[in-house]
């Protein structure tokens, strides 16, 4: 993706903390060859800060430097400011320039290379939906939904969208790169989504961490407030971020396609299903990693509940799309739009390869209202809440492994953390609850 910097003055160098947030630091273009081939430090403790400005961990070694080394190739113009080229950079230890072991970005590229040397090459797509809000002082937190009319979905245009900023967003990221298909209002009264092109996994998941920064920088220039948290609102519709994957051979072939399958779907599609199946509460913690998160988990709201799979059915953990051919693929329904997609991407990879390689089988698929099937039938519940889900990623030892000891570790302290905060703080709910009568 290198772009030409005829004019450009500043390289904005970007990163993904354990949050998804784009943490980094701008240099001035002259010293772009440096630090691409030295790194640029970054204190240790970036990684493990909250989001409410606490340091959680990382005491016992000191808070030493960690590098970010620029990943040259994904260098590019940020079309609403020409002077400034963003370019996303990989975090190293400083002594060693081994891989951080705290960065998403690297244990993605880690379990990428466990596939690749399998013959195999990881394809992804990301879908993310996000709400628009506009600034209102008389309301909760001080924002209301932009817009918010009732019954705006799948329209475009002035009514929806009065400042034209969904036209914005698409030409911006087409622009830097990310191949957008398409852009609509969603079923929420102000809630969005803008759909990119598939990628090999790495490159797709660079464009989903872009494309929430670009939405939210954009919006910010617009005096908006862009927020992909899975449940904003107590009265409407969540935000989720539906994940397509697919693996191609080293000729560029779909090896998930079977034509000579009952289902159309190769061996190797069933195995990486059941190893998302069997490692499912486990990938609810990268996949829904906040406590707002499971506010949207209903069966009405078209989100998973259960651990099952199904063809066409939007009720299931793991749906099949019906097309076949060089569109086959699998769809991880389950996540938050608030999840970090570097991690989401990895973990399901991780999840599925596992599955390849002990040679799992799905149980049979589920069709229909799968909440009408005998119990027995319907698979065994996800986790309800982020206090169960970080509990199935302590009991999964071969997720923890393969996204990396130290990098578990840092997200469960923060999570814990961030719980805990959580169960200290008394809701506007509690008051209006309790207060008048008892």
């Amino acid at each position: 993706m290198a772009t030409d910097l005829d004019g450009v003055k500043v390289v904005r160098l970007q990163y993904a903390d354990l949050f998804g947030v784009a943490r980094g630091k701008d240099v001035p273009l002259g010293e772009l060859d440096a630090v691409c081939e030295h790194g640029t430090p970054f204190v240790a403790a970036v990684m493990t800060t909250d989001l409410a400005h606490n340091v959680v961990a990382g005491f016992e070694t000191g808070f030493e430097d960690i590098c970010a080394k620029p990943d040259r190739s994904t260098l590019v113009r940020l079309p609403w400011e020409p002077s400034v080229a963003a370019c996303i950079a990989d975090l190293e230890r400083m002594d060693t320039h081994e891989p951080y072991g705290v960065d998403g970005r690297g244990a993605l590229k880690r379990i990428v290379g466990e596939y690749e040397a399998l013959g195999l090459t990881p394809i992804a797509a990301p879908e993310l939906e996000f709400y628009l809000c506009e600034p209102d002082a008389t309301a909760p937190g001080g924002w209301r939904r932009y817009a918010g009319h009732d019954s705006n979905v799948y329209t475009v245009g002035h009514r929806p969208d009065p400042e034209g900023l969904l036209v914005q967003l698409l030409e911006a990221a087409g622009g830097l790169g990310l191949e957008p298909i398409a852009a609509n209002h969603e079923f929420g009264r102000g809630q969005f989504e803008l759909n990119i092109r598939h990628a090999p996994a790495l490159e797709a998941a660079d464009r989903a961490f872009r494309l929430k920064w670009l939405v939210k920088e954009l919006a910010s220039r617009a005096g908006l407030l862009a927020t992909f948290i899975g449940k904003p609102w107590n009265d409407d519709e969540g935000s989720g971020f539906h994940l397509h994957l697919s693996l191609c051979d080293e000729d560029g072939t779909n090896c998930c396609d079977d034509v000579e399958a009952e289902d159309g779907l190769a061996q190797v599609t069933r195995h990486v299903v059941a190893g998302m199946l069997e490692h499912a509460p486990a990938l609810m913690a990268f996949f829904n990693p906040t406590v707002n998160a499971y506010r949207r988990l209903r069966p009405d709201a078209l989100v998973p509940t259960q651990v099952c799979w199904g063809h066409d059915n939007r009720f299931t953990f793991v749906r099949i799309p019906r097309e076949r051919g060089r569109a086959t693929r699998v769809e991880v329904r389950i996540g938050d739009g608030a999840a970090n997609p570097y991690l989401a991407v990895a973990a399901a990879l991780a999840a599925g390869l596992d599955g390849i390689r002990r040679e799992l089988e799905p149980p049979a698929p589920l069709a229909g209202l799968i909440y009408e099937l005998p119990e027995a039938e319907q698979g065994e519940p996800l986790p309800t809440s982020l206090p169960d889900a970080l509990a199935a990623l302590h009991e999964d030892a071969t997720l923890r492994a393969a996204m990396g000891q130290p990098l578990v570790d840092t997200f469960t302290q923060l999570k814990e953390y961030e719980l805990g905060r959580f169960q200290r703080w008394t809701t506007d709910w509690e008051f209006r609850e309790y207060a008048y009568h008892l």
